[in-house]
């Protein structure tokens, strides 16, 4: 009979995913909790929460310029700075969820967080009383911009806004992704086929955003616009409390550093599938119930071995336990940083899509048939082709990979974000040739300081638009996927963060050059290339082929790092 009791009770436990709670914090169950049914409501999610988010992002800057009458320049800061808060502000949701809640938790808080943001804006937008007093701009003439308690107002909306963003972004691709196994070549497909269709959700959201929420803005009112982010992200919280019932929640481990037994595997030059575990305890210790039989290793990897001295160097420091697990740990932060930096002079480039691209648009002809396009409409052209390309890259594209190559992954993450990086620098070669050109139709009809549209078609923007695109949906997907993978698992919800991070960097970096470019213009009484009312006397070709350049040199340094990178966790993970 006891015999019989020890039986039910290892198997009632080998029905738990050890780690994991449900919604109730009851241990979760095999065939209950988690796989693609739970992480399908995180998708949708996704579709509505950046539908919120980029309805108001990406036509922000129109609505600085003719509302709240910024320069062009001041009005490309704003944006670039808003983004970049709610993006590096991802961190913190990461940091949370880790540390002290789950990424469930952490999601609810912050979409509603947004949402009271949301309602400021939207007050604001609706009530002429907290808006500067209008005026009609004229050639050479500059409007009053917005001051004092309305600024205050306006800021504070966007901030609290950014706040809610950041959380959801720190809390819900990671929430998606630990609805898989890990353990099982089932289960890490399918959480490379969530990643995929995460960028995908996100790029529906977009589309949506920048058509209809764009096209309401611009025709009804940015009362309207704010009203219908407000409603969408109101909408995702019952939409992501429906799938609470299968989410497997991973525990929180009170500190990203503290100390655990998880696995570290040997490295390898790419995601393989198959490889030497090797569980890292302090010695003398078990790592782990249902491995009691494993081999244990006390040595520490090879990789950056002048760590391995705070190890061998032991007994250890006070209350501080050196154990071979930590230092593996801080060899993975060190590792993954160089490539962390690399991505960010791409998304300074992309962050182009939003500020300088939208302000060359407007100045053109953006009519299609009888229909008028608005300028912030534009991301319609990478968001389609990310939405046509993710289903083909995940079906056809890595099936073919996987058979070409005999591995797991097909193309590694590392490929996929060098891939982006190429495309970005193509981009910004050929924004820069695609504003010579809207400059000399703009001189040759005599149309400089004019303010109707000029006499070219919107449509060449659509070929930078096209390249960025392209490369967001290598870079992110490929980044999301890297930092979840190759963290250890009580670090993954802050590791997949970089991803925003690095975004919020490189929307920060965009307005360090834009001011370092028209500092270092502007000596000796010269216009600076970036500077004043008019975009049509900017000197933005130039600004695009330093952002080339820069963006080649990044490639390079890319490169250096990529080819030397082993990755940690190319097949099953024990611990």
């Amino acid at each position: 009979m006891a015999a019989l009791q020890e039986d039910g009770a290892a198997a009632r436990e080998a029905e738990r995913w050890e780690g994991y709670v449900d919604w109730r914090n009851r241990p979760a169950v095999r065939g209950r909790h988690g796989g693609m049914l739970a992480a399908s409501f995180v998708l949708v999610v996704e579709v509505l929460e950046n539908l919120a988010f980029l309805a108001n992002a990406s036509n922000l800057v129109t609505y600085l310029m003719n509302f709240m009458h910024y320069s062009p320049s001041q009005s490309a800061t704003t944006v670039t700075n808003f983004m970049g808060t709610a993006f590096l502000l991802a961190l913190l949701g990461g940091f949370l969820s880790d540390a002290f809640f789950t990424t469930y938790a952490i999601y609810l808080i912050s979409a509603f967080v947004e949402f009271l943001g949301l309602v400021v804006l939207t007050i604001q937008a609706r009530t002429p009383s907290l808006m500067p007093p209008g005026c009609a701009k004229v050639a050479g003439a500059a409007c009053e911009p917005v001051s004092g308690p309305k600024k205050a107002m306006l800021f504070a909306g966007l901030y609290v806004t950014a706040l809610g963003i950041g959380g959801i972004k720190g809390s819900l691709p990671s929430h998606g992704a630990e609805q898989f196994d890990e353990h099982a070549p089932r289960g890490r497909k399918g959480r490379s086929t969530f990643f995929n269709y995460f960028v995908f959700c996100l790029s529906v959201g977009a589309l949506i955003a920048v058509t209809f929420a764009v096209w309401v803005e611009d025709n009804k009112g940015w009362q309207w616009g704010f009203g219908i982010s407000t409603i969408a992200i109101l909408l995702s919280i019952p939409v992501f409390v429906a799938g609470s019932r299968l989410y497997r929640n991973k525990v929180p481990t009170g500190s990203p550093q503290s100390a655990s037994n998880g696995a570290v595997i040997d490295r390898a030059p790419s995601p393989t599938g198959s490889t030497d575990m090797k569980e890292y305890c302090k010695p003398g210790d078990i790592c782990g119930v249902a491995d009691r039989a494993a081999e244990v290793a006390t040595e520490p990897s090879q990789e950056l071995v002048f760590l391995n001295r705070v190890v061998q160097r032991q007994p250890r420091c006070g209350a501080l336990s050196c154990t071979v697990q930590e230092v593996e740990d801080v060899k993975i932060v060190l590792m993954v940083l160089p490539i962390f930096f690399s991505t960010i002079m791409l998304n300074s480039c992309l962050a182009q899509l939003s500020t300088f691209s939208v302000e060359q648009a407007a100045t053109m002809d953006t009519r299609v048939g009888g229909l008028k396009v608005p300028p912030a409409s534009l991301p319609v052209f990478p968001v389609t082709f990310i939405i046509l390309l993710a289903p083909v890259y995940d079906h056809i594209i890595i099936p073919f990979a996987r058979r070409a190559t005999g591995t797991e992954i097909g193309i590694t993450h590392l490929q996929r974000i060098g891939t982006g990086l190429v495309l970005s620098i193509v981009a910004m070669a050929v924004a820069a040739v695609v504003e010579v050109k809207r400059k000399n139709v703009a001189s040759n009809a005599g149309m400089l300081d004019a303010a109707a549209p000029l006499p070219i078609t919107f449509f060449w923007i659509a070929f930078q638009y096209l390249f960025l695109g392209s490369a967001d949906l290598f870079t992110l997907a490929g980044l999301l996927e890297f930092f979840f993978s190759e963290a250890p698992a009580r670090m993954r919800s802050l590791a997949t963060s970089l991803s925003w991070a690095s975004l919020a960097l490189g929307y920060y970096l965009s307005s360090v050059l834009v001011t370092v470019v028209n500092s270092a213009t502007g000596r000796g009484g010269r216009r600076a290339w970036l500077q004043g009312g008019n975009l049509n006397h900017y000197h933005l070709e130039r600004f695009y082929w330093v952002m080339c350049v820069l963006s080649t040199l990044n490639y390079l340094f890319f490169l250096f790092w990529a080819i030397r990178y082993k990755y940690r966790n190319a097949g099953v993970i024990k611990g």
